[in-house]
């Protein structure tokens, strides 16, 4: 977009949440330079001011502006890290092609497993594996890995929708980006913003008139 005369990269800052009708919904936006802490904060900040409570579980992937923001403004909230991005994370640490290939398939038994026991040894045999063939690659899966467990804390029915990001990214993100892509300059910032917040209000809308609920929370049963 132009800011201040010039053409400056910017950021769509976006959240959605499912409340207690079961249902997405989308519960903001914002336009910013960056992906900085100051930007995210005030996001999120934001959202608390309109009414925003009860926050108890919160999926997103590791950017360091937006973790620091989340526990400042919502500290009180469970923290699962994306398991999809840790993933691919992961892969990006693999010191040669041959691990890099398999490390997906390894880190996926430990996201399936039945409890979060299981999936602590699951992890802790991939570690062991690594230790002296790719000890970078272990030590980065013993501090990170365990990031994406949380969600083994949540009642197994609720498990497949909360552990990763995914579902931002392709409902939301990818619409955004389909929709901006083909302005290529915005000439401001309340332009993008008009955009954006018009595609967000056509999802949320769909979302809040879908009849099949997207978690039942009943399903207590872990």
């Amino acid at each position: 977009m132009r800011h201040g005369g010039v053409v400056r990269d910017a950021a769509v800052l976006s959240a959605i949440g499912i409340g207690p009708d079961e249902r997405r919904r989308v519960l903001g936006v914002s336009v910013a330079l960056s992906e900085a802490e100051v930007h995210w904060r005030g996001f999120l900040e934001s959202l608390v001011a309109r009414g925003l409570r009860g926050v108890e579980f919160i999926v997103s992937d590791d950017h360091s502006g937006l973790r620091a923001a989340r526990r400042a403004v919502l500290g009180g909230a469970m923290w699962q890290r994306c398991q999809f991005h840790l993933a691919r994370n992961a892969i990006h640490h693999a010191p040669n092609v041959e691990i890099r290939k398999r490390i997906g398939a390894e880190l996926r038994t430990v996201w399936n497993a039945s409890t979060l026991a299981k999936a602590e040894t699951a992890l802790a045999e991939i570690v062991a594996s690594y230790r002296t063939s790719a000890p970078k690659l272990a030590a980065w899966l013993e501090e990170n890995a365990p990031e994406g467990l949380a969600v083994f804390t949540l009642p197994e029915h609720h498990r497949r929708r909360l552990r990763t990001s995914n579902p931002m990214e392709r409902s939301v993100q990818h619409e955004l980006k389909r929709r901006t892509v083909k302005v290529r300059v915005f000439p401001s910032d309340d332009a993008l913003l008009r955009l954006v917040s018009a595609v967000l209000v056509e999802i949320d809308e769909k979302w809040a008139s879908e009849t099949k609920a997207y978690i039942k929370w009943e399903c207590q049963d872990a």
